[in-house]
């Protein structure tokens, strides 16, 4: 084999690595944060919070910090070295889940699932930028969506282990170990993960298209991005669908063992194999045809999300109206499979519509609007209706405010019809 042949081939291999590292790195975090709504049975059991109260300790209280937080270590970021970045988060939030597994008190726990929020912001925008430096634009569709396959991973991952120890064990182990895995790997990621050179991939001649973008101020690359309709509208669809995504998430657990009659040791199997298949399968197949029919027409980033989420509303309705866990869990494979379409579309619009300088900002930005709106909402919402209903429903309280979620089903899937309408004005502009 000749010399440069085996270069290219070691690079490439290298490249995966990264890639695979990253993807881990996101496992983590996902973990990290599911982990509250895994154990969110024997929580409520053993510090006696109430739905309500639940639903804003994985919504408002963790958005907040993980949100406004992100956007400065995303400009920090883009000036910087964004493997360091990304390798201190990830020792934070690790330490930060520790924390949670010590707490003894609900308001300990809130302070330290803020923490958490305070680490993961600055993994995830530095993330997407290292990836589009280490992959050019034809290939950053699948290579996103691979990276993607972090949050299904750490859900299930978090089911599995996380309901296994809290069953054998106590739920406060849970945190405990698997924040230790998150610190070892933080010290792995920054001696083995080197820092790629900024617009590398890009079409653009990167020296002049760094330079360029670095002149422009942190509040004139805001003011870009909601300018523009197609980065604007592409966020707040993001933010619709997360809205009904991360009340699920949230709340899908005690759902089943509450409502549905499931037990911490039957979640640990067939949930976790639920989420990890499902929503791995939604998040590749979404990668695969936005690649495919994406070079044909920029409206596939929308209408593919759009069309998923029409097909996920009946098996929604179906999974909310089960009359039994077997039942539920047949329906819900439907939206845990089309819910994460959006996902990689929305990322990869980001990052091929700003230059190599802005695109750990403008992923900030876009997961600023989408996580507020989602995570920071989305729980919060479902939390609070649950504990409206259970005054004249005692009996399921959550099911009901589940089917309050079928309304914003319906303004994601307008949302992503806006963002096709954008991205044809402006394919046609340029």
């Amino acid at each position: 084999m000749p010399a440069n042949a085996a270069t290219f081939d070691q690079r490439r291999g290298y490249t995966w690595f990264v890639l695979g590292m990253l993807c881990f790195v996101y496992v983590l975090n996902f973990l990290d944060r599911q982990l509250l709504s895994i154990l969110a049975k024997p929580i409520q059991d053993d510090l006696g919070v109430t739905d309500g109260q639940l639903g804003r300790l994985g919504g408002l209280y963790f958005a907040l910090f993980y949100c406004t937080i992100s956007i400065p270590v995303a400009w920090l970021a883009d000036r910087s070295n964004r493997v360091k970045v990304v390798s201190i988060a990830c020792a934070l939030w690790s330490a930060a889940t520790i924390a949670c597994g010590l707490s003894m008190t609900y308001p300990q726990l809130v302070m330290a699932r803020m923490a958490v929020g305070v680490g993961e912001a600055g993994g995830v925008p530095p993330s997407y930028s290292i990836i589009s430096d280490y992959f050019p634009a034809e290939r950053r569709g699948m290579a996103l969506s691979l990276f993607n396959l972090g949050p299904p991973l750490g859900q299930a991952l978090g089911v599995a282990f996380g309901a296994k120890i809290a069953a054998a064990y106590d739920w406060r182990l849970a945190f405990i170990l698997l924040g230790g895995v998150g610190v070892v790997t933080a010290a792995a990621f920054a001696l083995s993960v080197r820092e790629p050179k900024r617009g590398a991939k890009d079409v653009v001649a990167p020296v002049v298209d760094t330079v360029a973008a670095a002149a422009q101020s942190f509040g004139s690359i805001i003011r870009m991005f909601f300018a523009r309709p197609v980065l604007r509208l592409t966020a707040l669809a993001s933010g619709a669908t997360q809205f009904v995504t991360y009340a699920m998430l949230n709340f899908t657990t005690l759902f089943l063992m509450r409502e549905k009659g499931m037990t911490l040791d039957q979640i640990a199997i067939w949930y976790a194999l639920l989420l990890g298949i499902a929503v791995s399968a939604g998040i590749w197949s979404s990668g695969w045809l936005i690649d495919r029919f994406g070079p044909r027409s920029r409206q596939a980033y929308a209408i593919v999300p759009a069309i998923a989420l029409m097909l996920a509303v009946p098996f929604f309705i179906g999974f909310v109206h089960a009359p039994n866990w077997p039942v539920a869990m047949l329906f819900l494979i439907g939206p845990t499979f089309f819910n994460f379409f959006y996902l990689s579309p929305a990322v990869a619009v980001v990052q091929n519509s700003v230059t190599a300088a802005q695109r750990t900002v403008a992923s900030a930005l876009l997961l600023f609007v989408m996580n507020m709106i989602g995570l920071g909402l989305g729980p919060t919402f479902l939390g609070a209706m649950s504990d409206w209903f259970r005054t004249s429903h005692p009996g399921n309280p959550l099911q009901l405010a589940f089917y309050s979620l079928i309304p914003f089903y319906l303004v994601a899937i307008l949302l992503h019809l806006m963002v096709a309408r954008a991205l044809r004005h402006e394919q046609a502009a340029q």
